[in-house]
């Protein structure tokens, strides 16, 4: 009796695989881009446009003509407007309020209807954001700027609660987008999690001074980073003497880490490799993905 042979994969099926492969990526990063503009809008843009409208509207008896023809639309207050906006559940404590007050808040609402219709506007918000953290760093950036701000930051750390959270966030931003992020020195291969297991590592910096200490001999502080995401992981300390390193970058390291080992550095491959697995790695290192 003749061997079965395993059944073949359906066109469609491998037609579907190959084209989830191709666009997932992609509808990923689209989604992950649209969610993080809209959280940034709605958390920075939102209030600062608030701000500016409810500024504008204050500010407009100051330039806006007294005559009714020369008024924007939007500034105009009318018997009806005052009728409507009393018997609205937003006007309910304005009912023995002055004219005056009535007015204005006619005019506030209008004026955010005249905003959202124009959308251009609400792109003001960020431009506003940008330009306070622009002036920001460089007033930060003086020598006074950055005493007032110390001063500043040691009285608010001392806020119960705020001071437990604070400084590991501040830790987290230095580390991505700080002047001094924390930086992996070399690669290097250590005997981790126990003797005759080597593991890649990326070395951060020497030991504290009560471990080498207590080691009785110099250290140093190694990263050794996780697959698939190689910016998780542990951090061991290790004898300097028993750090050996590998000569290659710290892209290539992560890559190497990324990929599970499939990557490998071209100068450090060793001996024949898979047909399949080389082909798998060509994928990768070309940005097209794994074959369906």
């Amino acid at each position: 009796m003749a061997p079965e042979t395993p059944p073949q994969t359906s066109s469609p099926r491998r037609f579907f695989g190959r084209g989830l492969t191709v666009l997932l990526p992609s509808i990923l990063t689209l989604w992950i881009m649209w969610y993080a503009i809209v959280f940034v809008f709605d958390n920075v843009a939102v209030p600062i446009n608030r701000g500016i409208r409810a500024v504008m509207v204050s500010a407009a008896p100051l330039v806006v003509s007294t005559e009714p023809a020369a008024q924007p639309e939007w500034y105009r207050v009318t018997a009806e407007d005052r009728a409507e906006l009393i018997k609205s559940r937003e006007g309910q404590g304005l009912r023995d309020a002055p004219a005056a007050k009535i007015d204005h808040a006619v005019r506030v609402i209008k004026f955010e209807e005249y905003w959202n219709s124009h959308w251009y506007f609400s792109i003001s918000g960020l431009l506003v954001a940008i330009l306070l953290i622009y002036l920001a760093g460089m007033l930060l950036g003086g020598l006074l700027g950055r005493k007032l701000y110390n001063r500043l930051e040691a009285i608010v750390s001392q806020v119960p609660g705020f001071k437990q959270i604070y400084p590991h966030v501040k830790q987290l931003v230095n580390l991505v987008i700080g002047d001094k992020p924390m930086a992996f020195k070399r690669v290097v291969v250590v005997q981790y999690p126990r003797e005759g297991i080597w593991s890649l590592g990326l070395v951060t910096s020497s030991a504290m001074k009560a471990i080498s200490a207590t080691a009785g001999r110099d250290c140093v502080t190694v990263f050794i980073p996780s697959t698939p995401t190689p910016f998780t992981g542990f951090t061991i300390t290790v004898p300097s003497s028993e750090v050996i390193d590998v000569p290659i970058s710290i892209d290539e390291a992560l890559r190497f880490v990324l990929t599970g080992g499939v990557l490998v550095p071209d100068a450090q491959v060793s001996g024949p490799q898979d047909p399949r697995v080389a082909e798998f790695a060509k994928r990768l290192s070309s940005g097209a993905g794994p074959a369906a």
